[in-house]
């Protein structure tokens, strides 16, 4: 089998590993769920206890779906970031990213007293809100990026660069702590509880907010996949390609401000996905074109999201673990499995 079938091999599997993971989310939880019966709620055909449909449709449906596109909005994010600082440990957690949406969430929740009343943090919202939760939460990410990228400019050191982003999420989570402290202990309550992540948060009256800013999110970042390409080989290379630097990088930024904030805004701080998926994609398909690691990072971010989502539900039990320990817990043996096999991390650009 030569490179080219074994890729195209290698992409089928990864859809259908997608479908099997989406359909056991729907089926597994503290109720299990027969396969056939999840065919049948989704085909609209008659299932045998009306309680599963009501299960399945009103709770599990839009969940999965959150988690798909949870997943694919962090690990595009990361890849993007990996390419435009051509930095191996660059994401959304490592760079300060997550912290500055959390940032701008607990602004909006904390000291503008949006987001109380319901079991989530979004139900307090009218949609009006949300969008207004997802702007600020993007505009927390991207005031985060465009700094660092401002002083990648002046500093070459690359653990120099990673240090001040962990420093400036140090200083949006002390920001954080304060207006916890300010705020009353219901507002603190569910901010708490959102930032353990979680997809179950995203009901069906919210899931098209989420899902709108996701695919404009992605429509930017796969608009960019020639220039990401090109700046593999440095911004000079790139710029005597006739890319147009400032723009991609604004192109960039936009998207991966989208992509993370909203995630971050409907779902909390998930960690690991944005750095681990885009070198498990390199990896796997041993290629640096972002012509595949685009899709490639799209499926297997969705894949890890939706098992994680499965494994924090802990099938059976009346029990949820927080997502961002599972992530954790996932991610990290994928990312020291990467680091084994490539010696060298820079390796991958």
């Amino acid at each position: 089998m030569n490179k080219k079938s074994s890729r195209i091999f290698l992409g089928l599997v990864l859809i259908l590993s997608v479908c099997l993971l989406f359909l056991l989310s729907l089926s597994l939880g503290s109720v299990a769920i027969p396969f056939k019966e999840i065919v049948k709620v989704l085909l609209g055909l008659p299932v045998e206890n009306r309680a599963w449909q009501k299960i399945v449709l009103l709770f599990r449906l839009p969940k999965a779906l959150a988690a798909l596109l949870a997943g694919a909005a962090l690990s595009i994010s990361g890849l993007l970031m990996q390419t435009l600082f051509r930095n191996p440990l660059a994401g959304p957690s490592v760079l300060g990213i997550n912290a500055g949406a959390g940032l701008g969430v607990a602004v909006t929740v904390l000291a503008a007293g949006g987001g109380v009343g319901g079991a989530t943090l979004l139900e307090g919202f009218s949609w009006f809100g949300q969008v207004s939760l997802v702007v600020s939460s993007a505009i927390g990410a991207g005031l985060v990026l465009i700094i660092i990228i401002f002083l990648s400019r002046r500093i070459d050191n690359i653990m120099t660069l990673l240090i001040l982003g962990l420093l400036f999420g140090y200083a949006a989570e002390a920001g954080v702590s304060i207006l916890m402290h300010l705020s009353v202990a219901e507002r603190v309550q569910a901010y708490i509880f959102w930032s353990f992540g979680s997809f179950s948060g995203v009901t069906w009256d919210s899931l098209w907010v989420f899902t709108l800013f996701v695919i404009l999110g992605l429509l930017l970042g796969f608009g960019t996949v020639k220039q990401l390409n090109a700046l593999l080989l440095g911004e000079g290379y790139a710029f005597s390609m006739g890319v147009r630097i400032r723009r991609t990088r604004r192109l960039i930024i936009l998207s991966t401000a989208l992509l993370a904030g909203v995630t971050t805004a409907f779902c909390g701080p998930i960690t690991f996905i944005g750095i681990a998926i885009p070198h498990l994609a390199r990896v796997l398909f041993a290629s640096s074109d972002h012509k595949l690691l685009l899709p490639a990072s799209m499926l297997l971010g969705s894949s890890s999201a939706l098992l994680s989502d499965i494994v924090s539900q802990v099938p059976g039990q009346d029990l949820l673990l927080p997502l961002n320990a599972v992530t954790s817990l996932l991610g990290a043996p994928v990312v020291i499995w990467v680091i084994l096999k490539r010696k060298n991390l820079q390796e991958s650009f």
